[in-house]
């Protein structure tokens, strides 16, 4: 699901250097042919949209069956699609504009799934965690544009190192285990569990601000406008990571309950 992204590989600070100081800084470029920032969050909206609609459909499927079958298709095509189209996005980002709602509808799919599964075991669960995912965005929204939060050279330095981290983690956890080896204090509902599922969810989130400056960087050098879709392409991974760490929080409360 490409839920883990160094600091979103999408949107490093060099992907516009290959825009500065040629005709996508310059003049050479009509205006209506760069990126926006409107634009950019119209895109955004779309693949949201786009994600919404295949997560009430697994949503719905789960919901009347009941049966995990019915939703475990549905899940492994938008696990191992989502991680396709997103490894397809971040080397070719001219094919933004398509890939990259596709991503949004694969993951989808996960989203729903994923949420219908604890909805049946925690209800509530699944808004508490939409309701959470978009304060937390809006929240650093608020917090970057007013400048209490910057982003530095060393603050993008600790959220890459701290989102490597991580990544490198999961994937230890992931190849442990398959010889029967479990991180079972990290993953269960212990304090030490739910602190780090709160360190993730924090890094997660900012995450975030990376890709805010990362938008505003885009429309400073005058990218092309096939940008507006891979940057929403950006955002919308680091959310699909945030919502899911969120989900998985909540469920480790919920559980001691």
């Amino acid at each position: 699901m490409a839920l883990m992204k160094t600091s979103n590989p999408a949107l490093g600070k060099n992907t516009f250097s290959d825009f500065q100081g040629s005709q996508y800084g310059g003049s050479l470029i009509d205006a209506s042919a760069r990126m926006t920032l409107s634009g950019t969050i119209n895109k955004t909206g779309i693949l949201l949209l786009c994600s919404v609609v295949t997560a009430a459909w697994t949503w719905n499927s789960f919901m009347q069956s009941r049966d995990l079958s019915v939703a475990g298709p549905a899940l492994l095509i938008g696990l191992f699609g989502g991680l396709i189209f997103a490894l397809i996005t971040s080397f070719k980002r001219t094919w933004a504009p398509v890939t990259a709602p596709i991503y949004a509808l694969l993951e989808g799919l996960v989203l729903g799934g994923l949420s219908a599964v604890l909805e049946m075991r925690y209800p509530g669960i699944a808004m508490e965690a939409v309701a959470l995912t978009f304060g937390t965005l809006f929240v650093l929204l608020f917090l970057y544009k007013t400048g209490v939060i910057k982003v530095t050279q060393k603050f993008r330095l600790g959220v890459v190192a701290a989102t490597g981290g991580i990544f490198l983690f999961y994937m230890l956890e992931m190849l442990l285990g398959f010889f029967g080896i479990n991180f079972t204090t990290v993953n269960s509902a212990t304090p030490i569990g739910i602190g780090f599922s709160f360190l993730v969810v924090a890094i997660a989130a900012l995450n975030l601000v990376l890709d805010f400056d990362f938008v505003e960087q885009g429309v400073a050098v005058g990218a092309p406008r096939y940008m507006e879709w891979y940057a929403a392409f950006g955002i919308m991974v680091t959310l699909v990571w945030l919502y899911i760490e969120i989900l998985n929080l909540l469920a480790k409360m919920r559980s001691r309950n």
